[in-house]
């Protein structure tokens, strides 16, 4: 079976910063959805990490899921309750280091719950990165067609990148 991706939208920071990321009116008629996303806080104070967090159709309740993170000495699993689906990179992380992050939700526009999985890789340069695996579910019967990315208290900086692609199975 082929499948194939087509690029629904794509949103890139150009000014100092921005509080979201947002992608609206997403089209019922692919199967699954993937969102890549390049990304980077402003987050200051000797911290490399902060959460980036994810509203479906402005709702950021009903996630359940397990993560299982890495950071080159330590890994940890842990049940999640929260829209928190990955670090992200912050100012006190290496100069020009962005978290890559691919958010995979298929059946979006299905009428039962959502499962979602999530992995970023976050790049500090220095004595530590992070892996980061998520997998869940969103438990809500609507179809998605809004997303909306968010930084737990901080921002986006300039060049951070989403772009969102509709997958066809054929």
């Amino acid at each position: 079976m082929a499948t194939t991706y087509k690029k629904i939208a794509s949103v890139t920071v150009t000014g100092a910063t921005a509080a979201s990321m947002e992608f609206t009116s997403i089209p019922s008629s692919y199967d699954d959805l993937l969102l890549r996303v390049s990304h980077r806080s402003d987050r200051t104070g000797g911290v490399i990490t902060a959460s980036l967090l994810m509203a479906l159709n402005t709702s950021s309740a009903n996630f359940t899921g397990r993560r299982l993170q890495g950071n080159g000495s330590v890994v940890t699993s842990a049940s999640q309750t929260t829209n928190y689906f990955s670090n992200t990179t912050t100012a006190s992380s290496t100069a020009s280091t962005f978290t890559s992050t691919d958010i995979y939700i298929p059946n979006y526009a299905g009428s039962t719950n959502k499962s979602i999985s999530v992995d970023d890789a976050h790049e500090n340069n220095t004595t530590e990165a992070y892996a980061y695996l998520w997998a869940g579910l969103w438990s809500q019967t609507a179809a998605i067609n809004q997303i909306t990315l968010t930084i737990d208290g901080w921002n986006f900086v300039t060049n951070s990148t989403a772009t969102l692609y509709g997958i066809k199975k054929s």
